[in-house]
C-alpha cells in the first residue's frame, strides 16, 4: 500500500468521524432558565428592593445601573445608617431618614421598606429613596422609568424629594432655602402676562436670556446635565417650572466635589465655579445695546474682572479682592453658606442649626443669633459671623470696614453722578449702541452701587469710579466736584494726558 492510499483512507476516516460527531449534535438544545437575580423583598416592604449585597453596598438597582451605583457609593447617603448609629445621638425617629422607605419618593405607605421590616437590606439612603419602589421596574423595565423629582418645597404641598428629610431644627436646609431667592428664581425667568415682549417671546412665556439661570430645568440643560427626572420636559410655563432647587446645585448620584456639588466652589474661574456659573452676567458694558447697568456681576467683581476700564487707566497687576484671594479658598461659599449652631443665651440649650442655605452673608438675626423671617433690619441687627470665620478680622471690625467702604464708594459715586448729568456732556454720548465715556462711566457707577460691591471688591469699585471721574473730566471738560487728591493716582494718569 502506497503512502498516498494510506493518506486517502485516513482522510475518509476523519471525515466519517466528523460526520458522526456532527450528527450527534443535531438533537441538542440550549435551554435558558431564569435565575434568582435578586432576593425577593418581604411582602411588608411594599415592593422596595434595597440592597442585593448589603456588606458591599451593592444595591439591586446597581446590578444594571452600574455607573450610578459607582458614583453613589462615594456619597454620604451610602453611609447614612452608619453615620446615624455612630453619631452618639441616634434615636428611633431618626432612622426613617437614614433608611429606604416612603420618604423622598412618591410612595405613601408609611410601613414600606425599613419601617416595617427592620431588614438591613434597607439601610442607608439608596436609589429607591428618591426613585421609589423598584420591584415592578425590575420585573418589567419597559413599563416605564422610575423618575425622581427635582422639586423642593416651594410652598406647594409636596410629599416627595429632598425636603422630606433635609428639614427640621437640626437640618433646616429646605426651610432656609425656601426663604432664599433661589426658591423663587423661576418667577423671574418668565414674562408677565401683561407684557409685550419682542417676538418670538410671548406674554407669560420664558425669557430666553433669563431661563438658563433662573429656571431649574434650563440651568441643568445649560450645564450639560442630561439625566432624566420627572420635571425635565416641563418648565415652559411659570406654573411648571422649578427654581434653583437642591438637585440643581447638588448631584444626588455623587460627584468629586464636596457636598456632591456639580461644580467646585473653590475654582477661581467663571466657567468652573458653581456660584459664578450664573453670578457673572453683564459684568462689563455691552455698548451694542441700551443697558448701562450690570445684572449679576458678583463673580467677575470678586476676581477683579468687572467694569469699564477707561482707555487712559493704567493699573499695575490685578485688583483682586481680599475675598477673592487664596486666603479665602471657598470664595463665595465662605460668607454665603455659613454654618453654625444657635443656642439660647440664657440657658445654653440648643435652639437650631443654621445651614447657610438662605445664602445671606450678613443676615438679620434675633437675640440668640438665629436668622429672622424678615431680612429688613438695620446694620446693627445683622450678624457678621461669616466674616469672622476665616480669622482675618472680628465681626465688629468687618462691620466697620464695610461701612467705611460704603462711605468711600458713595462719595465717589455721587461726584461722578454730578458729572454725568452735566449739560456739557453731548447728547450723542448717550445714544444707545454708541461707545462713549459717558456710557462707560454710567456703567461703572451702577456697578459700584450694586448690592455687595462694597464687600465683593471695594478696591476695584473705587478704582473704577476714580478713573471714570478723571476720564469724564478729560473728555468733556467737566471739573470734578471733589478734590483731585481723592482721585489719585488716576488724576495723574488720565488728566495729565489732556494737557
Amino acid at each position: 500500500m502506497t503512502w498516498r492510499r494510506q493518506s486517502h483512507k485516513a482522510f475518509i476516516g476523519i471525515a466519517l468521524a466528523l460526520l458522526v460527531s456532527t450528527a450527534g449534535c443535531v438533537d441538542e438544545k440550549i435551554v435558558y432558565r431564569d435565575g434568582p437575580n435578586f432576593a425577593a423583598p418581604p411582602a411588608a416592604a411594599a415592593s422596595f428592593l434595597g440592597y442585593n449585597d448589603d456588606v458591599n453596598k451593592a444595591t439591586t438597582c446597581g446590578s444594571c445601573h452600574v455607573g450610578q451605583q459607582a458614583k453613589w457609593k462615594s456619597t454620604k447617603h451610602a453611609d447614612a445608617f452608619k453615620t446615624l448609629e455612630t453619631s452618639g445621638q441616634s434615636q428611633g425617629f431618626c432612622q426613617a431618614c437614614h433608611t429606604v422607605n416612603n420618604l423622598g419618593n412618591v410612595a405613601t405607605d408609611t410601613t414600606a421598606g425599613w419601617r416595617s421590616t427592620k431588614d438591613k437590606r434597607y439601610h442607608d439612603v439608596q436609589c429607591e429613596s428618591c426613585h421609589g419602589a423598584g420591584l415592578q421596574h425590575v420585573q418589567s423595565p419597559t413599563r416605564g422609568q422610575m423618575l425622581a423629582s427635582v422639586k423642593a418645597d416651594t410652598g406647594r404641598a409636596l410629599t416627595t424629594g429632598c425636603s422630606e428629610c433635609h428639614t427640621g431644627t437640626h437640618h433646616p436646609f429646605v426651610e432656609e432655602w425656601r426663604s432664599s431667592r433661589h426658591a423663587t428664581s423661576y418667577t423671574r425667568g418668565y414674562n408677565s402676562l401683561t407684557s409685550t415682549p419682542t417676538a418670538p417671546e410671548v406674554p407669560g412665556g420664558p425669557r430666553a436670556a433669563c431661563v438658563s439661570c433662573h429656571v431649574g430645568q434650563n440651568v441643568l440643560a445649560n450645564w450639560g446635565v442630561n439625566t432624566n427626572y420627572a420635571e425635565k420636559s416641563l418648565g415652559q410655563t411659570n406654573a411648571t417650572a422649578v427654581g434653583v432647587t437642591c438637585a440643581v446645585c447638588h448631584d444626588p448620584h455623587g460627584s468629586p466635589n464636596a457636598g456632591n456639588l456639580r461644580f467646585a466652589t473653590d475654582a477661581r474661574d467663571l466657567d468652573n465655579n458653581l456660584c459664578m456659573k450664573c453670578h457673572y452676567r453683564r459684568s462689563v458694558p455691552d455698548f451694542s445695546g441700551s443697558q448701562n447697568s450690570p445684572h449679576s456681576p458678583q463673580g467677575p467683581m470678586l476676581l477683579g474682572q468687572a467694569g469699564w476700564w477707561p482707555p487712559g487707566i493704567q493699573i499695575d497687576g490685578d485688583i483682586v479682592a481680599s475675598h477673592g484671594s487664596e486666603r479665602n479658598p471657598k470664595l463665595c461659599a465662605t460668607c454665603h453658606v455659613n454654618k453654625y449652631t444657635v443656642t439660647d443665651k440664657a440657658t445654653g440649650n440648643f435652639v437650631q442649626s443654621v445651614t447657610g442655605h438662605r445664602f445671606a452673608a450678613i443676615p438679620c438675626v434675633d437675640a440668640n443669633g438665629l436668622p429672622t423671617t424678615s431680612q429688613n433690619c438695620t446694620i446693627t441687627a445683622r450678624s457678621f459671623k461669616s466674616c469672622a470665620g476665616s480669622g482675618c478680622h472680628t465681626e465688629a471690625t468687618a462691620r466697620t470696614i464695610m461701612l467705611g467702604a460704603e462711605a468711600d464708594i458713595l462719595l465717589l459715586a455721587n461726584a461722578l453722578q454730578t458729572m454725568l448729568i452735566d449739560s456739557r456732556v453731548p447728547a450723542s454720548a448717550k445714544v444707545s449702541g454708541q461707545v462713549s465715556t459717558w456710557r462707560g462711566a454710567t456703567f461703572n457707577r451702577n456697578l459700584a452701587l450694586h448690592p455687595g460691591s462694597e464687600v465683593h471688591n471695594p478696591f476695584l469699585a473705587k478704582a473704577l469710579l476714580r478713573a471714570s471721574i478723571a476720564q469724564m473730566a478729560k473728555d468733556y471738560g467737566i471739573t470734578p466736584p471733589i478734590a483731585l487728591s481723592l482721585l489719585a493716582p488716576y488724576d495723574k494718569q488720565i488728566l495729565a494726558r489732556s494737557n
